[in-house]
């Protein structure tokens, strides 16, 4: 959650207010369960670290003042890090997905350049265990596991044609609504 909400933080300072509804759109269905408060906890923490800054902007007589947060040159430099990131596992769907939305958002990467990467570090390892599965004797307790390494992997390589197709198309996440 801290690398999407400083991401978000990368295309213009933003209240905790405006990033939380960005943030429920880049989830779409799966965004309608994010509370409110966790967006303020996770700024403050990051202020705490020094990955942003925060600033009173003077509000509208029937609104108190509302705080504005801005990266720091290290929130920049975390932002850079958390995108040029690839592994596996990665069990969270959503981060990655939210990864793509915000890059695309404050036109920090190509979403399809970030899934590419991804794709060939899952390919990697898809050849890792492969090899593994074939030097495996027959029977080995191993082998379950193994087949269901590689099943994960195929299951997440096709899942990433899925985000490559979504994200190929004119506009994809590049709106803020």
């Amino acid at each position: 959650m801290q690398d999407a909400v400083l991401a978000m933080l990368a295309k213009e300072p933003s209240h905790g207010y405006h990033l939380h509804a960005r943030l429920r759109r880049g989830l779409g269905p799966l965004g309608e369960s994010m509370n409110r408060g966790q967006i303020y906890v996770t700024l403050a923490r990051l202020e705490r670290a020094g990955l942003v800054v925060c600033e009173r902007a003077d509000g509208l007589p029937e609104r108190p003042e509302r705080k504005i947060y801005a990266l720091t040159p290290a929130g920049q430099r975390r932002v850079a890090a958390w995108l040029a990131e690839v592994g596996w596992p990665k069990p969270d769907l959503a981060e990655f997905h939210l990864k793509l939305a915000a890059a695309a958002a404050a036109r920090l990467a190509d979403p399809v350049e970030l899934v590419a990467a991804q794709r060939r570090e899952l390919l990697r390892h898809l050849r890792e265990v492969q090899r593994a599965a074939l030097a495996e004797p027959s029977g080995s307790p191993a082998a379950p596991l193994l087949e269901g390494v590689t099943l994960r992997l195929r299951a997440d390589l096709r899942w990433l044609d899925v985000c490559e197709r979504a994200w190929s198309g004119a506009g994809h996440g590049t709106e803020d609504g």
